[in-house]
C-alpha cells in the first residue's frame, strides 16, 4: 500500500502542474483531454504494469494461484491504478470548472469517474481474465475477441451500470423521435444521460443491429435548437451507416493477429509487433475516412452549411477551439474539427 500512496502523491502532482500549464494555454478545453489521454491515463497504466510486476494484487488476497484467486488479483490491481488515475484527475477538476464555466464540483466529478473507474477495471478483468488461465494462443486468439464484441453488444445495458441513464418523459421522446426521423437514423430506444452540472452535450449510439440504443445527454437536449440536434444525430446516423465503431474494433482486433502469432512462438516477435503497429495505423486511417462519409451522410440529409454549423455550435457549446492539422494525426480515429467543419463549407461553396 506504501506504493499506492507514493503513485498517488506523484499522481497528484502530475495532474495539478498539467492543470496549471493547460489553463494557460490557447484553447484550453482540447488540451485538457490530451492531458488525460496523453498523460495521466498513460500514468494510470503504468501504475497498473507497477502494481502487477511487484504482484500487489496477490499479496492483497493472500496468494494462491487459482482462477478465483487470479481474477480477485486482477481486478484489485486494476483497481489501486483507477484509484491512483483518480487522484491524479481530482486537481484537474477545478481548472476545467473554471475554462469551461460551469458548476462541476470535485467530489462529483470524483464519483462520476469513479464509477467509470469500477466499471472499466470489470469490463478489463473479463478480457484479460483468459491471458491469466494459460489457454493457448490459437484458443485465446478466439476467446478474447469473442469477449471484446460480447461487451459491446452488451453496452446499451452496461453503459446504465456507470452513467446516470433515466428514461425520457413522453414530451420528450417525442421530440427525439421526430428528430431521428429527420436525421435518418435508426434505434430501438433512447436514454437521456443526466449531464446537468457537466455541460456534456454529446449522443451516442450503441448496441448491436437490430437492438441499438441512443443515449443522448440531458445537456444535448437543453442547448441545441432542433436543426442542430438533428445535424448532429445526422453524423450519428452516418456513422452507423459507415460502420465506424466496427472500424474501430476491426482494427483493433486484427491487430491482435500478429501478437498472438507471436505468443505462439510461430514467427519473430519484433517484425510481428512492428505489423500489428502497421494494422493499427491503417485502420485509424480507415477510421478517419468513415468519419469524413459519416460527415458527407449528414450533409446530404440536411445540407453542408448546416452540418457545420451544428459543428460550430458543438464545439462552442464545450468551450472548445476547432483545431486544425495540415498533416492527418495517424493515431486519430477522427479528423481535427476544423478540418472537418472546412471540407463543409468548401461542399457548400461548391454547391
Amino acid at each position: 500500500m506504501f506504493l499506492v500512496g507514493v503513485l498517488a502523491i506523484v499522481g497528484i502532482v502530475l495532474g495539478a502542474l498539467g492543470s496549471a500549464i493547460v489553463q494557460r494555454l490557447s484553447n484550453p478545453v482540447a488540451r485538457y483531454r490530451q492531458l488525460y489521454l496523453g498523460l495521466l491515463f498513460p500514468f494510470a497504466l503504468l501504475s497498473y504494469a507497477v502494481f502487477r510486476l511487484v504482484g500487489l494484487g496477490y499479496a492483497v488476497v493472500g496468494g494462491g494461484t487459482g482462477a478465483v484467486e487470479t481474477l480477485l488479483a486482477t481486478v484489485t490491481e486494476l483497481l489501486a491504478a483507477g484509484v491512483v488515475g483518480l487522484v491524479a484527475y481530482a486537481p484537474t477538476v477545478r481548472g476545467v470548472r473554471n475554462v469551461r464555466d460551469i458548476e462541476l464540483t470535485t467530489s462529483r466529478a470524483l464519483v462520476r469517474m469513479g464509477r467509470y473507474v469500477l466499471g472499466l477495471s470489470v469490463f478489463a478483468t473479463v478480457i484479460t481474465a483468459p491471458l491469466e488461465t494459460g489457454l493457448s494462443p490459437v484458443v485465446l486468439l478466439a476467446v478474447v475477441p469473442a469477449l471484446i464484441v460480447a461487451v459491446l453488444v452488451a453496452a446499451p445495458w452496461i453503459i446504465p451500470l456507470v452513467r446516470s441513464v433515466r428514461m425520457p418523459a413522453d414530451s420528450t421522446a417525442e421530440t427525439v423521435h421526430c428528430l431521428r426521423e429527420r436525421a435518418g437514423l435508426t434505434v430501438r430506444d433512447v436514454r437521456i444521460l443526466d449531464t446537468e452540472r457537466e455541460g456534456t452535450a454529446d449522443v451516442t449510439v450503441r448496441g448491436a443491429p437490430g437492438y441499438r440504443r441512443l443515449f443522448v445527454t440531458s445537456t444535448f437536449l437543453d442547448v441545441f435548437d432542433d436543426e442542430t440536434a438533428t445535424a448532429l444525430l445526422a453524423i450519428q446516423a452516418g456513422r452507423q451507416t459507415e460502420r465506424v465503431l466496427a472500424r474501430v474494433v476491426g482494427g483493433l482486433l486484427l491487430a491482435l493477429v500478429p501478437l498472438f502469432v507471436a505468443l505462439a512462438d510461430i514467427g519473430p516477435l519484433w517484425p510481428l509487433v512492428g505489423v500489428s503497429f502497421g494494422l493499427i495505423v491503417t485502420s485509424l486511417w480507415i477510421t478517419r475516412r468513415g468519419v469524413r462519409a459519416a460527415d458527407d451522410y449528414a450533409a446530404e440529409r440536411v445540407g453542408p452549411d448546416t452540418v457545420a454549423d451544428a459543428l460550430e455550435r458543438y464545439a462552442d457549446v464545450h468551450g472548445m477551439e476547432p483545431s486544425r492539422r495540415r498533416l492527418a494525426n495517424p493515431f486519430g480515429r477522427s479528423p481535427p474539427l476544423g478540418n472537418r467543419i472546412d471540407r463543409l463549407r468548401a461542399q457548400a461553396a461548391a454547391e
